[in-house]
């Protein structure tokens, strides 16, 4: 059996220490390999984009972080006084939140359980945990059993339809086979390397059927080209 480390978690821990900036590779089935540069996961409030903004200042109560990295959100809602616990898969990302204060657990979101919130926080395209539109539903019915009386879910995503558009506008896929929006990818840094995981990007249309399918409501709260954030509520 094929062992795995923890890409980003090592990235994280190594920047920490040595300031030094070496990106974490992306990689796809599907199109060319990207970057994620490591200063991106450490930006503070005056680098995040006006969406990330708006979520963070719209987070109340109890709030989870998931998915949160080097815990740059997470960070911001402690400094203003929020009552904030992060998540993430990775081990290494964990470790260096508890060494700055910031309360976290090392799960996967699909096995957190027994706990309520006000707010769910879900950025940088956080609700593609659900890896393919067919598993949407299924993540935001979890989402949903996480959430108190008058909880929300703060989510934001990107439709990523243009990438199949060719210069007239028609798309070059058959948008009836499997859904655009899933990827396959697979991290790596230095020696590192993590296993594949499917990860969706979805439209707004497609969120807003899927949590009307189970029993939420979805509402688009910006917009900016192809990317929008929503908040979903009970």
């Amino acid at each position: 059996m094929e062992k795995y480390g923890d890409p980003v978690g090592k990235a994280i821990l190594d920047f920490a220490q040595t300031r030094k900036p070496d990106d974490i590779i992306v990689c796809s089935e599907i199109c060319e390999d990207d970057i994620i540069p490591i200063e991106v996961l450490f930006r503070n409030e005056d680098e995040m984009p006006e969406l990330e903004i708006i979520a963070l200042n719209k987070c109340t109560g109890k709030i989870l972080d998931v998915g949160a990295g080097a815990g740059s959100h997470a960070s911001y809602l402690n400094n203003i006084g929020k009552d904030v616990t992060a998540i993430d898969i990775s081990g290494g990302a964990v470790e260096f939140m508890k060494e700055h204060g910031i309360k976290s657990k090392n799960i996967n979101f699909f096995d957190f359980k027994g706990e309520k919130f006000d707010t769910i926080l879900m950025l940088m395209n956080g609700i593609g945990i659900a890896g393919t539109l067919a598993n949407l539903e299924k993540t935001l019915t979890h989402a949903k059993s996480l959430l108190n009386e008058g909880g929300k879910i703060l989510c934001d995503s990107s439709d990523i339809k243009y990438l199949y558009e060719d210069e007239d506008g028609s798309l070059w896929v058959n948008l009836n086979q499997e859904y655009y929006g899933n990827f396959r990818f697979q991290m790596k840094y230095k020696k590192e390397t993590g296993p594949w995981f499917d990860w969706l990007y979805v439209d707004f249309d497609s969120l807003f059927t899927a949590a009307k399918n189970v029993g939420l409501k979805c509402t688009r709260v910006y917009e900016q080209d192809d990317n929008f954030l929503a908040e979903i509520s009970l």
